[in-house]
């Protein structure tokens, strides 16, 4: 069966909707299989395990969004070609963004591996969980270069318009997660540290497994041995379109980072809520990262075959759409935020912090469906660096600020500390909208 979608003709509601659905349910794996470890850990282990595991993981979520964003500009490249007519460049970007990678991954490890003490200090981890989140950020900053080849599969295919690949590597994944924390953590009581084990040997083998499956499903370029060639220009080309999107992401995910560590400083079961909040939030998210992906691809390959109006008409229906669901997840994450946070934790204490902290969240379910469609849109059009403004003056004149003020309060209020996501989404949404004015007056006459 033909996995690959063109795009650039025909209808654009179903073909995109078709591409939506394995990304999202990529996501909704990727969100299991970063849920389970907290899952696990919340049910058999104790409150500073799961502070550990929250702490640990969003500091290795930061990593991974950070490969993942990089390499988005393969995504983009690949798109262009295919939307070009010239797909058998491909190769040549595939081949030289595994070179690229790999040199990340080598000199990334060398840096988290010695340095998870002093990560862990930044993040102001409780004194309880202090050593047993450097033990899981230890663990998975060994495993590294699998995370790269993880997240560096899903971007190729994605470029290509065949998001099922992706949906299945991250099923196999999070099937080994599920088994290696429920052999681990459940049976062998090993905590924090058995989370870690198993989210890196999933990874690993998801990969293997993976590769296999990719060597047997026909791609529409030539890929060998003399595609692995480092060529200057088109490793330029890789980093210049993702370094910004990378940089934004990794900025934002500091500032989420920060704003963890000004909960953690308010005690263990405000750190364990938020950290709760958090892995829900993976869920009640998933329509707007799913569309902020496809709109990357799809309007990649429109910006290639020069059809600025059909990539515009795919931004509409996309927002469409994603608001539909955002008011059901608003509803659900206002009113029954305490129902969601059960299923990661057991004491009530830490379920009645997450669920404060939801609500705010809810809030943010309504504008994200505008503003991740919007991010979408413009990373397929090459407005990078825009996207990278717009994310860091979210987190760094709102997020950051509104947070800090709203923990200075008394009595302190996780609703109102998460306030802060959705008055940085405010902001960025704005800047997005004078953008895309601008660049309609400039390219759609």
């Amino acid at each position: 069966m033909e996995t690959h979608i063109d795009f650039t003709k025909g209808k654009i509601v179903g073909p995109l909707l078709k591409f939506v659905g394995p990304v999202m349910i990529a996501l909704f794996l990727q969100a299991m299989y970063g849920a389970v470890d907290l899952m696990i850990v919340g049910q058999f282990a104790r409150a500073a395990d799961v502070s550990a595991v929250a702490t640990g993981s969003q500091i290795t979520f930061t990593l991974a969004g950070l490969i993942s964003s990089l390499a988005m500009g393969m995504t983009i490249l690949i798109g262009e070609y295919i939307g070009m007519g010239k797909p058998e460049e491909g190769g040549r970007v595939v081949g030289n963004g595994i070179l690229l990678f790999t040199v990340i991954g080598v000199a990334v490890t060398g840096l988290i591996v010695p340095l998870s003490p002093q990560l862990a200090s930044v993040m102001n981890a409780p004194k309880e969980a202090f050593w047993l989140t450097t033990g899981y950020v230890r663990i998975c900053g060994l495993g590294t270069l699998v995370i790269i080849a993880y997240n560096l599969i899903g971007s190729i295919f994605r470029g290509l318009g065949d998001s099922r690949t992706p949906m299945v590597t991250v099923l196999i994944a999070c099937l080994c997660n599920v088994a290696g924390d429920l052999l681990l953590v459940a049976a062998f009581g090993m905590g924090t540290i058995g989370a870690a084990i198993a989210t890196v040997f999933a990874q690993l083998i998801s990969v293997i497994i993976s590769l296999f499956l990719i060597r047997r499903k026909p791609i529409p370029f030539h890929f060998g041995s003399e595609s692995l060639r480092w060529e200057g220009r088109t490793v330029r080309r890789i980093l210049r379109l993702g370094s910004p999107i990378a940089l934004q992401d990794f900025l934002v995910g500091i500032s989420f980072m920060v704003l963890l560590a000004i909960v953690n400083s308010l005690g263990v079961i405000y750190s364990a809520g938020v950290g709760v909040a958090e892995k829900v939030c993976g869920f009640i998210m998933l329509v707007p990262m799913a569309f902020m992906q496809s709109m990357s691809a799809f309007v990649a390959q429109n910006y290639g075959a020069d059809k600025p109006g059909r990539a515009v008409q795919g931004l509409r229906s996309a927002i469409a759409v994603s608001f539909c669901f955002g008011l059901v997840m608003f509803f659900v994450s206002f009113f029954h935020g305490d129902i969601l946070a059960a299923i990661f934790a057991s004491d009530m204490e830490v379920v009645n912090a997450a669920a404060e902290y939801l609500k705010a969240y809810a809030i943010d379910c309504l504008l994200t469906c505008f503003l991740f469609c919007f991010i979408g849109f413009f990373n397929g059009i090459e407005y990078t660096r825009f996207v990278m403004i717009q994310g860091i003056a979210g987190a760094f004149l709102m997020r950051i600020p509104v947070a800090y003020i709203m923990s200075r309060q008394t009595p302190v209020s996780l609703f109102h500390i998460g306030l802060a996501t959705p008055c940085s989404t405010l902001l960025q949404i704005t800047m997005c909208f004078i953008c895309f004015y601008y660049w309609r007056v400039h390219h759609c006459k």
